[in-house]
């Protein structure tokens, strides 16, 4: 059983920072508070996919001069001391130049996983090659305006998980969860074999219990975002993790 299929076995839940935002003793916290798979966020100037609250997480960030280098330190600090999935969430921008070296790096490093949020499936074809050929899953994202037929082809051409993102628009905490969205899910479940981790706008227990009946697993990102950037302490963050867990 790896990583992503020991998350799974129940339910995952799962948390996102911005590496250079969030200090390791953030990360480390939200596993032990509950967290089970980890999603971190390489700094980068236009993060399109993100709403105002990760966007100045990237800026804080890009401030102290984080780079790849920074990252996958993190990354090695991290494996060192959890078994849970890592997964690195990017822009292609910042990893483009030097793609067959940052997939290595990113294996040596520990990560089990890449998400890259802005590169189109049909330009993914060297991405998803190198990316198996150096033992990470690449991960892809759905939309609610994603047709099932290339949801079906997402999945067939990712690994780990399915990330279903719940609303359109971009990141950013919001209250209750989309109309339809679990008759959605359970049409996404019966086409594909992929876990289905859902995100975008998840940041209380009832939501998250709610969108558990119908996906394998939770991603919380801005909700933990902005505390940190609020001056939040590890320890605070622990607590969040822990009152968020399902």
């Amino acid at each position: 059983m790896n990583r992503f299929e020991k998350a799974f076995e129940k339910k995952a839940f799962a948390a996102y920072l911005t590496a250079g935002d969030g200090s390791f003793e953030h990360f480390f916290a939200l596993l032990k508070g509950g967290v089970n798979l980890l999603e971190i966020g390489i700094p980068y100037s236009d993060p399109v996919a993100d709403g105002p609250v990760i966007q100045k997480a990237m800026e804080r960030a890009l401030k102290k001069k984080t780079g790849l280098e920074d990252v996958f330190i993190l990354v090695k600090n991290l494996r060192k001391e959890t078994e849970a999935p890592l997964v690195l969430f990017t822009y292609y921008n910042p990893i483009q130049a030097r793609l067959a070296q940052f997939l290595k790096d990113a294996k040596a490093a520990g990560a089990d996983g890449i998400l890259v949020v802005d590169l189109p499936l049909e330009e993914a074809g060297d991405y998803s090659r190198l990316c198996k050929e150096n033992g990470l899953e690449p991960i892809f994202v759905a939309a609610p305006t994603t047709p099932m037929e290339r949801i079906e082809r997402l999945a067939r051409a990712g690994g780990g998980f399915l990330y279903y993102a719940c609303r359109k628009g971009t990141t950013g905490e919001k209250r209750g969860l989309p109309a339809g969205l679990a008759e959605r899910l359970r049409a996404v479940r019966e086409s594909i074999s992929l876990p289905i981790l859902a995100g975008f706008g998840i940041s209380t227990k009832e939501d998250a219990t709610a969108i558990l009946k119908e996906a394998d697993g939770l991603v919380v990102g801005s909700h933990f975002v902005r505390a940190v950037g609020q001056g939040a302490s590890a320890e605070e963050l622990e607590r969040m993790a822990y009152d968020l867990r399902p």
